[in-house]
């Protein structure tokens, strides 16, 4: 039986690409695998104002969901949509309101945390060049 379990990577790199697509700001992906015990990425990003926020969060959640299956354990401050944490157990993406990001701060909180390479998006990059004929 083939293994259809969805890699805490693939997930975080989807959730990005899906917040990428609604224009998330400053997006990271930390991985902090040693050094929680309760996750194994943090996705961050920012909206400039709560609509876009609540957008961003909804987008990661439908597009997790028909790309790859999965469904959040939970969500939190959907109401507000100032700052929504969306949890898939292995991966949390954190969406702030513009200015709730600086005062919450993970990523001076999870300074030592290594940053993941932002995605791209096969769908929507260019075509490589075509070589030049002989």
């Amino acid at each position: 039986m083939e293994d259809q379990t969805i890699s805490a990577v693939e997930l975080s790199r989807r959730a990005a690409l899906s917040a990428l697509g609604k224009k998330a700001e400053e997006l990271v992906i930390l991985d902090v695998r040693e050094l929680v015990s309760y996750a194994q990425f943090f996705v961050i990003c920012h909206g400039t104002n709560t609509r876009q926020v609540a957008a961003i969060a909804e987008a990661v959640r439908r597009d997790i969901k028909d790309e790859l299956g999965d469904v959040p354990l939970g969500i939190e401050g959907q109401r507000s949509a100032r700052w929504v944490l969306v949890d898939y157990g292995d991966v949390i993406i954190h969406v702030f309101e513009e200015h709730q990001r600086p005062f919450y701060d993970l990523e001076g909180l999870w300074v030592d945390a290594p940053r993941l390479p932002l995605p791209q998006d096969e769908r929507t990059s260019p075509a490589p060049p075509a070589r030049p004929a002989m």
